[in-house]
């Protein structure tokens, strides 16, 4: 039976953006087959031309620039602007890349005794299997695929399907600027390729949702497969009393509602300090009644919009009282209204689980030891923002809170890409993405002893 996977506009529903057959698990096979065939070749041909290759992606994304952004608008849904940052974004981390080929991949140690050689190599795995979610369509897919072919390793991509579209076109890009066959493959798909490419990649990166990463990871495991996954987070923000509340206001609702909350980094819980939670309260309601299509947008499907109005009621019916928002709009494409609660009881999904949509919670804290308590109080956490004008305040929540980002006077939701990238306790398993320490997850460090052949 053949199966078809489709993506729709989800502003409009209607809009067919693309519909292709899924391969199947034999095809992923032989995609993996052929990707290994061609790495050894990949990494012979050398620094300068993997770095040359890199170079020219970047190149590519940034002529093609309007045209992505419009594609990633149609596709997921994602606000113009924010599509276009995505673009941008995208082509700068292929140039970072592009770099890496030329860094020093080991180290020369002394002997501990007599004459010889010690030296420290890193090498690639061989293929990577890379499963990507559709919220950032070009950005994810890129910061996988690049770090891995710039340090030798050929890949293999398997996108969410809602975003097939633009993982093709990237796909595209990267052949029309040179990248030689079969080092670079996308493959759309589902449950069944992701599947065959854990069970037949040298080394595995995922990005998506708990309950698969934690079957990526064990099926990964296993195989004695290097493997990293970022599974999302509950994400808090920290507003003490001497924080700019029209600023941390702002930065929250950017931090919620934009791309309708559907960033693993999004805010969905906000702590107030003392006396900062009645003017943080206010300031807050406003600014998201303020969002518009212009920083929001719509979810991904009907699915989401569906399950996120049924746990904000499923609140309220518990005790919860909705501060704004929270309703679908009657107009065409899966929008929903940013929305703020309080008293949400603590066993209530919306205050365990991550939701990605543009619904937060809003708590009280008596002090900052009761706040940090609150933002650890969590089964994951990636990023974690904090408000204040202390500097006194800021070091100690950034040393104490268990989260893998925490940003000061920032959106919890911005990411650098060089930087290391990961969370904390179940919001991240094994290796942290992006900047060196993907350079180092795509490679394996060897140990080479030199040692005298003996005789004159």
């Amino acid at each position: 039976m053949v199966v078809t996977i489709t993506s729709y506009n989800p502003a409009d529903p209607a809009d067919l953006v693309v519909a292709v057959e899924e391969p199947g698990a034999e095809a992923v096979r032989a995609a993996v087959a052929r990707a290994r065939a061609v790495q050894p070749g990949w990494l012979a041909a050398g620094a300068g031309a993997r770095s040359a290759a890199l170079g020219r992606i970047a190149e590519a994304v940034e002529a093609h620039a309007d045209e992505l952004a419009g594609l990633i608008v149609r596709e997921v849904g994602k606000p113009l602007a924010e599509a276009r940052g995505e673009v941008a974004r995208t082509a700068a981390i292929w140039r970072y890349y592009a770099q890496a080929p030329f860094a020093p991949s080991g180290a020369v140690h002394e002997t501990a005794a007599g004459p010889g050689l010690l030296l420290t190599r890193r090498r690639p795995y061989g293929v990577a299997g890379l499963i990507a979610p559709w919220n950032f369509p070009l950005a994810i897919p890129t910061w996988k695929a690049a770090p891995a072919l710039a340090v030798g390793n050929t890949a293999v991509l398997k996108p969410a399907p809602e975003a097939t579209a633009c993982a093709l076109r990237l796909a595209e890009l990267a052949a029309g600027a040179g990248l030689p066959e079969d080092v670079f493959t996308v493959l759309p798909g589902g449950a069944e390729e992701g599947a065959a490419l854990v069970d037949t990649a040298d080394v595995v990166s995922f990005t998506g949702s708990t309950g698969v990463g934690r079957a990526v990871v064990r099926a990964a495991t296993e195989r004695g497969v290097p493997v990293q996954a970022e599974l999302g987070g509950l994400n808090a923000a920290l507003v003490l009393p001497d924080a700019d509340l029209a600023q941390a206001a702002a930065h929250l609702a950017a931090a919620i509602a934009g791309y309708a909350g559907q960033k693993c980094t999004a805010t969905s819980r906000v702590i107030a300090v003392g006396a900062a939670y009645e003017p943080l309260r206010d300031a807050l309601v406003k600014a998201l009644e303020l969002v518009d299509d212009t920083a929001c947008g719509p979810v991904i499907n009907a699915a989401a919009r569906d399950r996120l109005t049924a746990a904000v009621d499923s609140a309220v019916a518990a005790g919860a009282t909705l501060l704004t928002g929270g309703r679908a709009p009657e107009r065409d494409g899966w929008y929903l209204e940013p929305a703020l609660l309080t008293d949400v009881p603590a066993e209530h999904p919306l205050a365990r689980e991550e939701f990605f949509g543009p619904v937060a919670l809003l708590h009280a804290a008596a002090d900052l030891d009761e706040a940090i308590a609150l933002a650890n109080d969590t089964p994951h956490s990636l990023s974690t923002s904090v408000h204040t004008r202390s500097l006194d305040v800021a070091l100690a929540a950034a040393d104490r809170l268990d989260a893998g980002m925490i940003r000061v006077n920032a959106p919890s939701s911005g990411v650098d890409f060089h930087l290391p990238f990961g969370g904390a306790k179940g919001a991240s398993h094994g290796e942290r993405e992006q900047g060196q320490a993907a350079l180092d997850f795509y490679t394996v460090s060897r140990t080479v002893s030199v040692l005298p052949g003996g005789g004159a």
